[in-house]
């Protein structure tokens, strides 16, 4: 019975498959799986900003009431710095991954991480964060399901073509499972961070890889030890504050 709810769960999830580890142990149960797999009823088809249209936001510099727009080229690997109640972690992300970087950078111009939290925590597997319903006390209920209002095509044949890995660190979107994203679509907003390369080497080629930490790994680390429910929610909250743009 509990390998059969297993499946199920890595089948429908909008979070990372496999469990490797763990603040404790877990014993999977029906309401459990539940109130992780269901899905989100605003999801769309809706196109993400392209990087030129993020461009002309990231340089326009504003003089008084005349706006004068000067043409900066924006990195093609952009570094920011994710500053969260444990600590800042800074991040690249990754060229080979367009779409997903893009998407990222659109977010955070819209201040959309700022104060959501890390819904689910693995010790020795990954953390996971951008779930808008956190931000919501009347979504506590719904918290894992949320996201943009659409989901984004998946980069990981790219991934697999660039050498990219689920290093320590590494950064990727959380997706629904095969069953009913055959696609393999990526979340609108949800991804992880790696905190175990030997508990996430699985996931290499199912999921798209964005980015990698360059500075924090201790904070991950600090992150993946707290205390957690079963179902990996922490049990104080842990929050990213703001994501701000290193490199201009």
């Amino acid at each position: 019975m509990q390998k059969r709810l297993l499946l199920l769960f890595c089948a429908t999830a909008l979070v990372i498959a496999g469990c490797k580890g763990g603040n404790k142990s877990r014993n999977d149960t029906s309401e459990e799986i539940q109130s992780l797999t269901t899905l989100s009823e605003t999801e769309t088809d809706d196109t993400i900003d392209n990087q030129e249209d993020m461009n002309r936001e990231e340089t326009k510099l504003q003089e008084g009431d005349d706006a004068a727009a000067i043409k900066v080229k924006f990195p093609e690997e952009p570094i920011y710095a994710i500053k969260t109640t444990k600590g800042t972690i800074k991040v690249k992300l990754y060229k080979e991954t367009p779409i997903h970087r893009d998407n990222f950078v659109k977010l955070v111009n819209k201040h959309f991480y700022d104060d959501i939290l890390f819904h689910r925590v693995i010790n020795n597997f990954m953390i996971q964060v951008g779930d808008p319903n956190t931000k919501d006390s009347t979504k506590f209920d719904r918290i894992g399901m949320g996201g943009p209002g659409y989901t984004i095509p998946n980069e990981i044949s790219q991934c697999v073509k660039a050498g990219k890995s689920h290093k320590k660190g590494a950064l990727a979107a959380a997706r629904r499972g095969d069953a009913v994203n055959p696609d393999k679509e990526s979340s609108g907003s949800q991804f992880y961070i790696v905190q175990s390369e030997e508990g996430c080497k699985h996931l290499d080629g199912e999921y798209t890889i964005f980015g990698e930490t360059i500075e924090g790994l201790d904070v991950i680390d600090k992150i993946a030890s707290v205390k957690t429910d079963r179902n990996g929610r922490p049990d104080s909250d842990i929050s990213i504050i703001s994501i701000t743009l290193v490199n201009k």
